[in-house]
């Protein structure tokens, strides 16, 4: 019987990347550039999954990475960072930017209502530090919707390691086949969280994933689901 249900925040329940478009587009609006494309977009996006990993990993420290996306995303505008506090300067603006577009998904809250409301636990494991990752669930009112929310910045441990999964649980008290985990990373949330003996749930949004792969997805022992909405129906 699963009696615990864990989440990823960003993607999963957080509309993360769309907050991050919209607030890079936002913050090269407000800089003077004119013209705002996909492709710009896009770098930033790739810049965020490179140097975010670099700092998982431990090559880089948070605000290391923060500099070094920040550097590398501004060079092409003919802006060079002589200063790591310029280059932090330039990122907390794009910050206020990204958090004037916070939001939730539409899925988001009546999964939670379905899932409370069977007397479902809930919990959030994120990889992310926590004075970054608590303000939005604060903002989106959902800080006293989980028990337990567990950041790999207050552990020292990121997903997919078990031992995140594990630590997750032993703060419930439950054991690891009593919890189900949804993310929206396949390897990172599902696998992982599998791996480690819960329930593994793959979060495909938006026709993310091909047919192929949630074949083989679902093959390796993982659940997959296209909406949160779908969620209740597998506790």
């Amino acid at each position: 019987m699963t009696s615990v249900v864990l989440f990823d925040l960003d993607d999963t329940i957080f509309a993360h990347r769309l907050a991050v478009d919209r607030g890079i587009a936002s913050h090269l609006a407000a800089s003077g550039v004119t013209t705002v494309d996909a492709a710009e977009i896009a770098r930033w996006t790739e810049l965020e999954e490179h140097h975010y990993h670099r700092y998982l990993t431990g090559e880089l420290d948070y605000l290391g990475q923060r500099r070094a996306r920040a550097r590398d995303f501004a060079a092409p505008y003919g802006l060079r960072f002589t200063h790591d506090s310029e280059a932090e300067g330039w990122f907390e603006e794009y910050l206020d930017h990204y958090r004037a577009a916070w939001s939730l998904y539409d899925d988001t809250l009546p999964c939670l209502d379905a899932l409370a409301g069977r007397g479902v636990r809930l919990g959030i494991i994120t990889n992310g530090e926590e004075h970054f990752q608590l303000p939005k669930l604060e903002r989106m009112g959902l800080a006293d919707r989980f028990e337990h929310v567990i950041a790999s910045g207050a552990l020292g441990i990121t997903k997919p390691d078990r031992r995140i999964f594990e630590s997750a649980c032993e703060e419930f008290g439950v054991v690891v086949s009593d919890a189900l985990y949804v993310g929206d990373r396949l390897a990172t949330d599902a696998v992982g969280a599998r791996d480690a003996g819960l329930r593994g749930v793959w979060l495909v949004r938006d026709g993310a994933a091909s047919v192929g792969e949630i074949a083989a997805a679902e093959a390796s022992g993982v659940m997959v689901i296209t909406s949160l909405a779908q969620l209740p129906a597998l506790v």
